[in-house]
């Protein structure tokens, strides 16, 4: 009887070590697969400028915001035609773009725009470009969705299309 309990003892704490790695092992592998930046396809869905071409002040934002500036600075054409809600057209910005970027110089020359640095919206809105980007949204559709979510926080830096 000893030894029939003690194997069913020793069966069980082989289950019970068993259940334990498979519950560390599931959550664990979804958490990796969650650091591999597989948003739906965003490194063919737009370029992206590399971060150590930013700044130091914008490499030490958190993550949302540098990605928001290597999106701003690889894709003017974009962001250019989208307006910011944030109010910052009283301070000259003329699109989103003008949130990250103040110039560019004809050789390349980037004067970054600290704004989007203390700004949700601006950065909100580049986000959400981005992922109706990736989602296969035209242009106008992105403005359109932009219009209609942000016009609630402010007036636009752009004029209505």
């Amino acid at each position: 009887i000893l030894a029939m309990r003690s194997a069913l003892l020793m069966r069980r704490k082989q289950h019970t070590t068993l259940l334990v790695i498979v519950l560390v092992a599931i959550p664990l592998s979804g958490a990796l697969v969650g650091c591999t930046n597989t948003k739906t396809g965003s490194a063919s869905a737009y370029p992206m400028a590399k971060v150590n071409v930013l700044p130091a002040e914008i490499r030490e934002a958190p993550p949302v915001v540098q990605e928001s500036y290597q999106f701003a600075i690889a894709n003017p054409e974009t962001l250019q035609q989208l307006p910011c809600y944030c109010g910052c057209g009283d301070m000259g910005h003329t699109s989103n773009y003008s949130c990250y970027v103040q110039s560019q110089t004809e050789d390349g020359e980037i004067e970054y725009d600290t704004h989007a640095l203390g700004c949700s919206i601006c950065v909100d809105i580049t986000q959400d470009a981005m992922r109706l980007i990736r989602e296969g949204k035209s242009l106008p559709e992105i403005r359109t969705y932009v219009d209609e979510t942000y016009a609630q926080y402010g007036p636009s830096n752009m004029p209505a299309k």
